[in-house]
């Protein structure tokens, strides 16, 4: 929540105990303090640790690399922050594939790959409660070499949220696609905390990564809402 400050804050800027004094387009305000949530901040420390020593790694290529990724670019799509579609550099191509890679325990690629695209997959059973949270795939694909199933999840929201796909978050590693009962449990309950009564709600994605060469599928999206 903002507040309209008085006039003795004026000067005023930054975080003292829980509010934090700040000025946008002109206009000074004071709001609670955030302070986010440090199991997520540590995974997100994880990802930016990935991405520094790529982009680190990319500087290393040489010329004929760095012009191979950027011709492979070209034929591949980003979304701007608005959500149009937008051309990609080599070097947002080899972080994108890359990370993915190193997720999965393996070496970075230094040249481009050949792209062959990855399968979605399958709608998925989701099942929580105070014992067990589990996600279990209709299927899976006939040819699983190189994939792994990535599931994210958002920390446990209350009955009144009603979309939190965009603040999940990968759960555990990378997961090898089985057509039994995967347990996210644990590893969920590490990062966020079990959910409970006044917090059932756990948005998941799930989607697959070909380990190989870093490509990822489609996303697949489920609710799980905790039962007795």
């Amino acid at each position: 929540m903002k507040y309209a400050p008085s006039i003795a804050f004026d000067e005023f800027a930054g975080s003292a105990k829980g509010v934090t004094a700040a000025k946008s387009r002109g206009r000074k305000y004071i709001r609670n303090r955030g302070f986010g949530n440090s199991s997520n901040s540590a995974t997100q420390s994880e990802v930016k640790a990935i991405f520094r020593q790529l982009s680190k790694s990319f500087k290393t290529l040489t010329a004929a690399q760095i012009a191979a990724w950027n011709s492979l670019a070209q034929t591949q799509e980003g979304r701007s922050v608005l959500g149009s579609k937008a051309k990609i550099s080599g070097l947002n191509l080899y972080l994108r594939l890359n990370h993915w890679v190193v997720a999965c325990g393996e070496t970075a690629l230094t040249n481009p790959p050949e792209l062959v695209g990855v399968v979605a997959p399958s709608e998925a059973t989701l099942v929580l409660s105070a014992a067990a949270f589990t996600i279990q795939l209709a299927s899976i694909p006939d040819a699983i070499d190189n994939l792994k199933l990535i599931v994210q999840a958002s920390m446990p929201q209350s009955n009144g949220i009603s979309d939190a796909y965009a603040k999940a978050s990968a759960i555990g590693s990378p997961k090898d696609p089985v057509n039994t009962a995967i347990a996210l449990k644990t590893d969920y309950d590490t990062k966020y905390g079990a959910p409970t009564s006044a917090t059932p709600k756990v948005f998941v994605k799930w989607f697959y990564v070909n380990c190989a060469i870093g490509e990822k599928s489609g996303e697949m999206m489920g609710l799980a809402t905790l039962t007795a």
